[in-house]
C-alpha cells in the first residue's frame, strides 16, 4: 500500500456525520493495483474500512462508475451471492475531488496468481470448485426481485458491448495494433444465439475475489465497477479467457500450465462444475465469445496505457498493464480464428431448468 492520497480534514468530518459508527482520527492508505477506481484502507478509531472513488482528471463517458458499485452491492447484500457490506454513497465531489463509497473491510486472502502456487496441490480443487460455484450463485439471480431490473439494457448485450469497447479503444488509441484491428472486423455486428438476461459482473477474475482465511470459500466478490444486466455465459467466458492468458504478465493466466499436475482442474472439468452450480447450456460459438472477452481486456488495458502516458494512471503498475494490451489482442486473434472448433462436448452440456 502507498501513502494518503485523500484530504483527510475533509473527510474523516464527512464520514463521522454520515456513516453510522464511524468515529475519527483515521489514517488512509492507498492499495495496490486497481488500475481503474483508487482503493483506500481507512483505519479510523471505530474500526476499518474500505472507500472507492472515481479517478481525478477527465474521464472517459460511463466509466469509473461507482455509484453503480455501490448500488449492486447493496442489491446483492441480503442474497447469496457474497459481496462486502457497503456503507454511505457520496456524490459530492467537493469532498475529495470526486464522488466515492464505503465498504466493509474483508479480512481475508486474495490471489494475483491463479496457479494458487502457495497453496498446497491438493487443496487447489477445492477453491476452483468454490469459483465455479459462487458464478453459478450469481447467475441464477433474478435482477428484477433484488431491485436491479432497470440496471441494464435488457437484450443483445454482446453486440453492445462489442460496439462499446470499439468505441473506448478509439477513443483511448495510441497506435494500430493489426490483431485488434483484425478482431475488431471478425466481432463486428455478432450476437450469441443465447440472450437471456442475467445480473452481469463484468470484471470476473480471481484477484478480484476475497477468500476465507483458511478455507476455501469465497466472502466477497469486489470491483462491480463494469457490471450490468447481460447473458449469463459472460462472466463464466471471462474468467476461463483470463487464465488463457500467459504466466508471465500483469495479469497472470495459465497459459500452457499443465492444470492436471498442479491440482488445477481442466478447463472442461471447471466448465462442467458450473453448469451444475447454474443450470446453464453452453453456447455452440463458445471460442468466440472467449475472443470478445479477449477484445474487451484489450480495450480495458489501452485505456490503463492511455491514461498511463497521459501522467493520470491510477496505480504504479499501470506501465505493466498497458502491456497486456498487445497480449491480450493476439489471444482474442487465436480464438477467433480457432471458433469452429466445438467445445465443450455436447454430451457434456447441461440445460438450465
Amino acid at each position: 500500500m502507498s501513502g494518503p492520497l485523500l484530504d483527510l480534514d475533509r473527510l474523516v468530518p464527512y464520514l463521522e456525520a454520515h456513516l453510522p459508527g464511524f468515529r475519527g482520527p483515521a489514517v488512509a492508505r492507498k492499495f495496490a493495483g486497481g488500475q481503474s477506481n483508487p482503493t483506500f484502507l481507512i483505519e479510523a478509531v471505530s474500526g476499518r474500512y474500505v472507500l472507492r472513488r472515481k479517478p481525478l482528471g477527465v474521464l472517459l463517458r460511463s466509466a469509473h462508475a461507482v455509484e453503480r458499485e455501490f448500488r449492486v452491492m447493496k442489491a446483492l447484500g441480503p442474497t447469496a451471492v457474497p459481496v462486502p457490506n457497503v456503507g454511505i454513497l457520496c456524490e459530492d465531489s467537493s469532498i475529495i475531488g470526486t464522488a466515492f463509497f464505503t465498504m466493509d473491510f474483508l479480512e481475508g486472502r486474495v490471489f494475483w496468481d491463479p496457479a494458487l502456487a502457495d497453496m498446497p496441490r491438493e487443496k487447489r480443487a477445492d477453491y476452483y470448485g468454490e469459483i465455479a460455484r459462487v458464478l453459478g450463485e450469481l447467475t441464477r439471480v433474478d435482477p428484477t426481485a433484488v431491485g436491479l431490473g432497470d440496471y441494464g439494457r435488457p437484450g443483445n448485450y454482446v453486440q453492445r458491448q462489442i460496439e462499446r469497447w470499439i468505441d473506448q479503444y478509439r477513443a483511448s488509441e495510441t497506435e494500430t495494433l493489426p490483431d485488434m484491428e483484425e478482431l475488431i472486423v471478425r466481432l463486428s455486428g455478432w450476437q450469441p444465439a443465447d440472450d437471456s438476461i442475467a445480473l452481469v459482473h463484468g470484471d470476473f477474475r480471481i484477484d478480484n475475489l476475497v477468500f476465507h482465511p483458511s478455507q476455501p470459500k469465497i466472502i466477497g466478490i469486489l470491483d462491480w465497477e463494469l457490471s450490468t444486466l447481460g447473458t449469463p455465459l459472460v462472466d463464466i467466458a471471462y474468467f476461463c479467457t483470463m487464465l488463457r492468458l500467459p504466466r508471465d504478465g500483469y495479469v497472470k493466466g495459465l497459459g500452457e500450465l499443465d492444470r492436471e499436475s498442479q491440482g488445477i482442474p481442466s478447463e472442461d472439468a471447471f466448465l462442467q462444475s458450473f453448469l451444475q452450480s447454474s443450470r446453464l447450456d453452453f453456447p455452440r460459438e463458445w471460442n468466440l465469445l472467449l475472443a470478445f472477452h479477449a477484445f474487451r481486456f484489450a480495450a480495458i488495458t489501452q485505456g490503463v496505457k492511455k491514461r498511463h502516458l497521459d501522467g493520470n494512471a491510477s496505480s504504479a503498475d499501470a506501465g505493466a498493464a498497458a502491456a497486456m494490451t498487445e497480449v491480450a489482442a493476439a489471444l482474442g486473434r487465436r480464438l477467433a480464428d480457432t471458433n469452429n472448433v466445438p467445445y465443450p462436448s455436447t454430451s457434456s452440456r447441461q440445460t438450465r431448468s
